[in-house]
Order: C-alpha cells, then sequence, then structure tokens
C-alpha cells in the first residue's frame, strides 16, 4: 500500500514484481528499481528512512497483506525482498521488513481484529521466518513486529511482553532496531491503553515504540511513561542512519532513475489503485 501519493510514483504491488520478467535476475532487477524510485521520490522530503519491505509470506489469505506480498516461497520473498532493500540503499535509504514474525497466515486485519495464529514456533521458524534470518543476516537495519498471537509461543500479540516476535528473535539473530506500532493495531488494546501498550513494547525490547496514527497520544505517553533507561550499551545503539542520500534533483534527473520509471511503469496498476492507505506505517520517515 501506498501512503505518500500526490507528486510521487505510483509504485505497482509488491506481488506484481514475482510475476513479471523472464527470468529470477529480471524479477530482482525489477524489484531493486522499484526500491530505487521509492527512495528517490522520498529524497526530496529529506526521508532517509522506510518501513519496507513486506517480507510476509503470501499465503492468499491475509485480508491486509494481500498483494503486498511478494511470494509464497520464502526464498523467493527474500530474494525480492532484498533487492528492495539495495535499490533502496543505492538512493540512501535505509528498510525495516516487516511483519516480523510472519503476518501472511492468518486472515483478520489486526488494525480492527485480534489475529490469532495457530501454529508452533518450529512451523513458522520453517517457514514465515525464514525470509527475516537472510534479511538480517544480508544487513536488514530494522523490523516492525505482528500484531498477532501466537499463543502456541506466548499469549501476547508479537511486540508485547515477551511475546513470539521475542521469542523468535533468537532464531533470525536479530540484533539491530525494532519499532513497534503501538496503537495503530486492534490487537494492542489487549495491553490496555497508550501508556500501557508502550511499557509493554518497552519490556519486549521494542527501541522504537510508537504511533502512527495518533501522534496526539505523544503527549499523554511523555507525561505519564514512567521508564527507567538502562545505559546504551558500551559500542553504541545499531547503526541506523543510511548513507547522505544523493542530491535529490541530480536523483531524480539520473539515467538510472528514469530508466526505471520505464521499467515499472504500467506494471500492476490496476492492483495498486486497490486498498490504498490501509496500513499506517507504509510510508517514508524523516531523519
Amino acid at each position: 500500500m501506498q501512503r505518500f501519493r500526490e507528486g510521487f510514483t505510483r509504485l505497482p504491488p509488491m506481488r506484481s514484481s514475482a510475476k513479471s520478467g523472464t527470468s529470477t535476475a529480471a524479477r530482482r532487477e525489477l524489484a531493486r528499481e522499484a526500491g530505487y524510485v521509492l527512495a528517490g521520490d522520498c529524497a526530496h522530503t529529506v526521508s532517509t528512512f522506510s518501513f519496507a519491505p513486506v517480507l510476509d509470506l503470501d499465503y492468499g489469505a491475509s485480508s491486509v497483506i494481500g498483494d503486498r506480498a511478494f511470494h509464497a516461497d520464502p526464498h523467493a520473498v527474500f530474494q525480492l525482498g532484498q533487492a528492495v532493500m539495495l535499490g533502496m540503499k543505492d538512493a540512501g535509504m535505509a528498510a525495516c521488513g516487516k511483519h516480523f514474525p510472519g503476518h501472511g497466515f492468518v486472515r483478520a486485519d489486526s488494525h480492527v481484529a485480534i489475529p490469532v495464529d495457530e501454529r508452533t514456533l518450529a512451523d513458522i521458524a520453517i517457514t514465515d521466518l525464514v525470509p527475516f534470518r537472510l534479511m538480517i543476516e544480508a544487513g536488514l537495519a530494522a523490523v516492525m513486529p505482528a500484531h498477532v498471537i501466537y499463543p502456541l509461543v506466548d499469549e501476547q500479540p508479537a511486540g508485547s511482553r515477551t511475546s513470539g516476535c521475542k521469542a523468535a528473535a533468537p532464531a533470525t539473530g536479530f540484533r539491530r532496531h525494532e519499532f513497534s506500532a503501538t496503537t495503530v493495531h486492534g490487537t494492542a488494546s489487549v495491553a490496555g491503553g497508550i501508556v500501557e501498550r508502550v511499557q509493554a513494547s518497552l519490556a519486549a525490547a521494542a527501541i522504537w515504540p510508537w504511533s502512527a496514527n495518533r501522534p496526539d497520544l505523544a503527549d499523554e505517553v511523555l507525561a505519564s511513561l514512567k521508564v527507567d533507561w538502562p545505559a546504551p550499551p558500551a559500542h553504541g545503539w545499531p547503526a541506523c542512519t543510511p548513507p547522505t542520500p544523493a542530491d535529490p534533483v541530480q536523483l531524480r534527473e539520473s539515467a538510472r532513475y528514469v530508466n526505471a520509471l520505464h521499467h515499472i511503469a504500467g506494471l500492476g496498476q490496476d492492483s495498486a489503485d486497490l486498498n490504498l492507505q490501509v496500513d499506517p506505517t507504509d510510508y517514508c520517515a524523516r531523519s
């Protein structure tokens, strides 16, 4: 789904990347160019971070993931997700994979309902966790947890308390940044009000709990949250800042950007017009 629309290139849904091109290499190149255009379009807003790509598997069941998923095969998801990440990096933008440890299997929309995934951690580890593990090994800067309950792992949603997200972390070796959308999801309500939700996110080691669609609640959190902040690790927090972006005018006038626009023009546009603005976390973040 695409949040920034006016003045931005209408990007095709990620699923179309897996269905286009004559070879795996061609599909990866198309995905990389889509990532480059995404970052290039955001460069003039001084945006150096985006909550993309979606790394959920396409089970054909989720009402909210839909065509944001690349593919049903976890290795294909990794190949295309890595290509998007590299395209973003080429234009000076860092990536955030979501929705860890996997949202594609459940049908319910976590923005308005409480999805429950009844699979075991072992089942999730050999399917949904694969692209996350491979992307982390490839240098993914951050993850955003799924607001899904995995009762055979933990009774709380991933991103809350110890939850499935934290339980799955050893399987991926993730030691970078976790962003937790604390108020935009219906599932988060099980943790209580906004202050309780932020506390739950912090308890689950989310370095960046945040409120995507209710910035007005930030004052309540700042006034009421009582946190004994630990000292930063001796080596500092893992780096999240990408390289300095290229000059936005030069970038958008470059031959690569123009060629990338040509390559993705018209790809999956019918699908891209559907269900826009479903997820408030699909946007570029200012550095």
